[in-house]
This record gives structure tokens, sequence and C-alpha cells, in this order.
């Protein structure tokens, strides 16, 4: 099967080359090939900053064979991404071509002014009937290597990692919740880094977790790159077995991992975000319990007890406090939704848990660290923008529970509607 489908890609690739009528001589302008370097916001890159030399050829001749012969491309690492390919093309004048395209990511080993020496494209071509070979060469081109004078970080810097990206984002999910687990219980935490153009290989090793009552054994470490039209997409995945080693909460503090926006410039952060081990999510048992059924003397006294209560509390004042929280099917939802990032699902459930909880929706509008989340939501799902959207943290965090202050009224305001006043 396999080879079924090389040969009938070999096949289609010959057909183009061989697409173009014979031309009785080769002309000027009938066989052209440039590459061009692209660089991160217009910029001189810095060392280990990923370079994109995208090569053309556009030919007007019938192609026979070709092969490109690349420099030596010293002081710089470079990998090809993607393979070549071949398209026809109709150029301004007119009459149809055949362009030729290949992708190189080339990384600088240090600062310095550099040139990278042509490529040549070898064709054999038909000339008026004679198969004819022809080194078609790209132009040199120049390319100054920046030397890092910002404060902190850098490529030459062991640590921290040196990470430049046009955008980084990062996803942290457990198996089960870590704060479920209790004392020789485990959980599986996997943290995915993702960053837009660069490769794999140049993502940071794994993070050190590492905090008292906590037993940690580290997974594999898996690495990808995606090609895209925009340039490659870089995923690495971190794996943790945690098992608790005390009976207490545990706290896991943020991970911060700065990186480089080769598009701004400037130095950024990603967090792996905190978490605790134990101590909570106690409704998950509570709503697995069956429940017993209560005599009526139970019921009785359970009642005369309460209105004992109420009528103590009407005379005082003050605050009282209530603990508000999404019901474990909306939960279960969202992180379905965000599993498999289903964005509008997870938006179409929480506008519904909303509509019976409006006062949960008020808090997180007012928490700084939820509200601009729901905003990017909202413009993932309504097509107002492009940001990057994290929708297994936000799902984490609006299943976390919320207390509210519920303020009591005195006993005189609770007695103005019965008096004609208001209240």
């Amino acid at each position: 099967m396999v080879i079924g489908v090389v040969r009938h890609a070999a096949a289609a690739i010959v057909a183009i080359l061989l697409a173009l009528p014979v031309r009785a001589e080769i002309g000027p302008g009938d066989l052209t090939f440039t590459v061009t370097a692209e660089r991160n916001g217009n910029a001189a890159p810095f060392s280990r900053e990923m370079v994109l030399l995208r090569i053309h050829g556009v030919y007007r001749q019938q192609i026979l064979l070709e092969e490109v012969i690349q420099p030596s491309l010293a002081n710089f690492s470079w990998t090809q991404l993607g393979r070549d390919t071949w398209t026809k093309t109709r150029l301004p004048e007119g009459p149809t071509a055949i362009a030729f395209d290949r992708v190189v990511a080339i990384f600088p080993h240090h600062a310095g002014d550099f040139t990278i020496e042509p490529f040549i494209h070898r064709l054999t071509v038909n000339d008026e009937g004679v198969r004819k070979v022809v080194d078609v060469r790209s132009p040199a081109i120049p390319l100054s290597v920046a030397q890092w004078t910002k404060e902190g970080g850098g490529p030459d810097v062991k640590e921290p990692w040196w990470l430049p990206a046009k955008d980084v984002t990062i996803t942290d999910s457990w198996s089960p919740d870590p704060e479920t687990i209790k004392l020789g219980e485990s959980a599986r935490r996997i943290v995915t880094i993702e960053a837009q153009g660069m490769i794999a290989e140049g993502l940071p090793p794994r993070p050190v977790m590492r905090t008292r009552g906590i037993l940690t054994f580290a997974g594999p470490v898996t690495r990808e790159t995606s090609i895209t039209p925009s340039g490659p997409v870089a995923r690495a995945t971190y794996q943790w077995d945690v098992q608790a080693g005390v009976p207490e909460i545990i706290p896991l503090n943020a991970i911060i991992i700065p990186w480089f926006d080769t598009v701004s410039r400037t130095m950024r952060e990603a967090e792996i975000p905190a978490r605790q081990i134990g101590g909570g999510l106690l409704d998950r048992e509570e709503d697995a319990k069956t429940v017993a059924p209560v005599s009526p003397v139970m019921m009785g006294a359970a009642a005369l007890l309460s209105f004992g209560l109420g009528l103590a509390l009407v005379g005082f004042g003050g605050r009282r406090s209530r603990v508000l929280r999404l019901d474990r099917a909306a939960r279960r939802s969202l992180r379905l939704a965000a599993d498999t990032r289903n964005a509008a699902g997870f938006r179409a459930v929480l506008g519904t848990a909303l509509q019976r909880l409006p006062e949960l929706g008020d808090h997180w509008q007012a928490d700084p660290a939820i509200a601009p989340r729901l905003s990017t939501l909202d413009e993932a799902v309504y097509g107002r923008g492009q940001a990057t959207l994290d929708l297994k943290d936000l799902a984490m965090r609006l299943s976390r529970p919320v207390r509210m202050a519920v303020a009591t009224r005195t006993q005189a305001e609770r007695l103005a509607p019965l008096d004609g006043r208001g209240a």
C-alpha cells in the first residue's frame, strides 16, 4: 500500500516536471532560482534563533532531472522542513511555468556577520531536443547575527533555558485531580509545551518538579515538529507520576519558563500552574455515597434545631459565607470539551451552568486570573480574535469551589416589609 502511494506521488511529480512544452532554446529568465532569509520581526537574529531559508525556483523549460546542491552552511546548524514541492504556476506575462519550493531552517552558532553561499539547482533540461545539464545558482545572502545585550537570559546562558519562539503555550492535565488523592495514592501529571516558530529539539528538558511530601517518578519525554504554511510548530510532552507521601495538603509551586518573543523581540514568561495535592474536591466522595433514610423523629428534631438557630441569628447583623461550585456533571462536561479542544461546546456548557448559578459568573468576571481567559474564550468562539486559548487550564480554574460572602440583615430590616416600610 505504501509503495503504491509513493509510486503515485513520484508519477505525479514526473508529470509536473514534463508538463511544459519543449521550448526551442533556453532564454533569459527561463530558469530563475532564489533563496530568501526570513528573519523574525525583520530583525537580526540572535545565536541559536531559527532563521527560515525559503528556496524558490521558477522554470519555463521542461525539467527531466533535478538535484539541489546545498552549501556547507559553516557556522550554522540546519534541518530541512518537510518535502520539496513542485507545482504549476502562471507567470505575470501569461505563460505557465513550474515552481519548485524547499524550506530549510538554520540556527547560527554565535554572533557575527556571515554570508549564505549560493545554493545550486542542477537541472537536466530538453534544449532543442538535446538533454542538457544546467546549474542555476541563487545569489549569496549576507546575514548578521546580533550579540545579546539585554539584561538576563540570552542564548549563551545555560540557565534558564533559551527558548526563542513566536508564541509559547502550556497545557497541564492530571488524572485523577491532584486534590482528590490521599496518603500513598498517586496521580499522573502531563504537561505539554507548544512553541510556534521553532523545532522540537529546541524545547527545554523536562522541568524539575520537587517539593516536600511527594514522590515523583518521571516518565518519557516525547517531542514532535509539525510543519505549517507559517512555519514549524514544536511540541514537547513531559510526564510524571506523583504520589502523596504525607497526609497534609501539599502545595506545588508554579514553574516559570522564560522565553524570548521573536516577534516583539522581548523576554516573556510561560507558567506551569501551581496546584495542590490532597485537601479538596471532597464533594465527589459525598456525591457517591448513598443517602440513608431519615426517621420522622430525627427530621422533627432537625427542624426544631434549625428554627431555633434561625431565631438566634435574626437579631445579629454582619456577614456569612457560602461555597458555590459547578455541579459534577458540568465540571465533567467542561473537562471533556477541553480535552477535545471544543471551544464552542465549552462555552455552551458554561452558559447553561451559569443560568443556574449567575453569582459564579459575577465572581469570575471580577477575578483577574479568570476574566481575561473568559474574554479569550468568547473571542475564539465568536471569531473576534486569534488569541491563544488554553481550555484545560480554564476548566481547572472554573471547577474550583468559590467561597462567597453573604450579607445578613438586622431584625428591623427583616421586619420592615411587614411594617409597610421599604426594605
